[in-house]
């Protein structure tokens, strides 16, 4: 009988300690929250809040249908819209400034295509970037299967890209999403291609596939074709690479790229020039969005936004969340739901650093949402750029502000840390670090005290030893003398 109670005991507390706390359950419900060391979601005050939104209301002579990608550059708001198979401009001000369907020449005609005796327009294009570097407009024209390239200023057609007489692999060329570096190497994302990122030369030939996705290793299938004979192993099901669904780029020209297949090993990409994931990890949990949720549902990242202070934001299409990361892989923020509320997503496709502001496509609605800071984002972003950029002093401020603002902001309090660590104030940094759950900067700076107490008490702990080797030596020479 008192086995069976230990047993039901321990029944129960395992059941306890596998359900998630109140405030992890509640985190399905609330908007706007961070994850702790112990992986428990607490309630935070969110970083950005709704401004407005650019929709059919502020759109002349043009529709807004599907808003499937944003891109901000040259000062101007580029929207990428299938449904309507346009790009729709704004201006800084949010002022709609153009709407490109009919592609023209340079003197402003409408260009014909010779083949159709069509007039030349663009088809279902579902991604858009700017090149600042040569003021040139890239659309993914996905429906017709190529890269149309625009003048930056004027919009007139200069060229299009379409699939490479020296492309290899089975990968088929319809452009989604792409963006283009400073030299003119143009990279495209392919739905559904499992070689990898299409890169082209600036002259539009095929250059190589770049950034391998690694798929999760079955440790049973894996024993199973390790075993298994060549007959069998040519009939058992092939295991291809997950594809990419989105891509960014940020000021050193890293590509950042994003997935939502669940085969891959990481959802979240940061490549060197040799197609390597350099992405840094260094929160309490790996770049993935939500922890396991009562609701079961993982994240699925549509887009990420990277500023030029290495904080990138994550669009998350299950739930409508927005993911906001630092340079160092740590979670800073998670705000915005889906829902009919304005500024809810529906179905979200893309999203854009616009200053400081971010700006959120919604294909459902049609819609744009400009989100900007709040005091606590503000600050909390103010010091993440003071960090980056190496202003140690000025960062700190920032965090103190961000912790007196939010008490359940971990990153402050590191930060906090981390100031006073430089400066050499180890007791003081020992403090915030401990607040911050910062494991691995608390220990530097418990060694560097460590170091100072020893430094400042070294005569007291050596006195102790001469005196009891002289009572040593004394007692010796006594023995000696008494003997002798």
């Amino acid at each position: 009988m008192r086995l069976c109670r230990r047993a039901l005991a321990f029944v129960c507390a395992f059941g306890i300690w596998l359900a998630p706390s109140g405030a992890d359950a509640a985190h399905t419900q609330e908007s706007n929250y961070t994850y702790d060391f112990w992986g428990y979601a607490r309630t935070s005050l969110p970083a950005f809040e709704l401004v407005t939104a650019l929709d059919a209301g502020k759109v002349e002579n043009a529709k807004l249908g599907s808003l499937d990608d944003v891109f901000v550059g040259g000062g101007r708001i580029f929207l990428a819209d299938a449904a309507e198979s346009r790009v729709h401009v704004f201006d800084a001000n949010l002022r709609f400034s153009a709407s490109i369907k009919l592609l023209r020449d340079n003197t402003g005609r409408i260009i014909v295509d010779p083949e159709t005796n069509k007039q030349l327009m663009l088809n279902q294009p579902e991604g858009v970037f700017y090149s600042e570097a040569a003021d040139e407009l890239y659309i993914a024209d996905t429906g017709a299967e190529r890269i149309v390239v625009l003048d930056g200023s004027t919009y007139y057609h200069k060229r299009t890209i379409e699939k490479p007489d020296n492309m290899v692999g089975a990968t088929l060329f319809k452009p989604s999403k792409l963006v283009v570096d400073k030299d003119g190497k143009i990279s495209v994302v392919v739905q559904g291609s499992y070689e990898g990122i299409v890169e082209l030369n600036p002259d539009g030939s095929f250059s190589r596939y770049f950034g391998l996705n690694k798929p999760k290793v079955n440790v049973i299938d894996h024993f199973w074709k390790s075993i298994a004979t060549r007959r069998q192993k040519e009939k058992m099901k092939k295991q291809f690479a997950p594809s990419f669904n989105n891509i960014s780029i940020d000021r050193e020209g890293f590509l950042y790229a994003t997935t939502y297949d669940s085969s891959a090993q990481d959802m979240v990409f940061r490549f060197n020039a040799k197609g390597e994931n350099v992405l840094r990890q260094g929160g309490y949990f790996p770049v993935i969005g939500d922890l396991v949720s009562t609701a079961g549902e993982r994240s699925e990242f549509v887009d990420i936004a990277v500023s030029d202070y290495g904080v990138y934001a994550l669009l998350d299409r299950s739930r409508g969340r927005i993911f906001l990361y630092n340079f160092e892989g740590e979670l800073m923020n998670v705000f915005n739901s889906s829902g009919n509320l304005k500024g809810g997503v529906k179905e979200p496709t893309g999203i854009a650093w616009f200053g400081n502001n971010l700006i959120v496509t919604d294909r459902y609605y049609g819609s744009a949402y400009v989100f900007r800071p709040t005091e606590f984002g503000l600050a909390a972003l103010e010091a993440e750029r003071h960090y980056f950029y190496g202003n140690w002093e000025e960062a700190g401020r920032h965090f103190e502000q961000a912790a007196r603002l939010n008490a359940n902001y971990d990153i402050a309090y590191t930060g906090v840390g981390r100031n006073y660590l430089m400066q050499g104030l180890f007791e003081q940094a020992m403090y915030y670090l401990k607040l911050g759950n910062s494991r691995g900067y608390y220990s530097e700076a418990f060694a560097e005290f460590r170091n100072l107490w020893i430094q400042d008490h070294f005569i007291w702990l050596v006195v102790p030893f001469l005196v009891l080797g002289g009572a040593l030596l004394y007692s010796e020479y006594r023995y000696n003398r008494k003997n002798g």
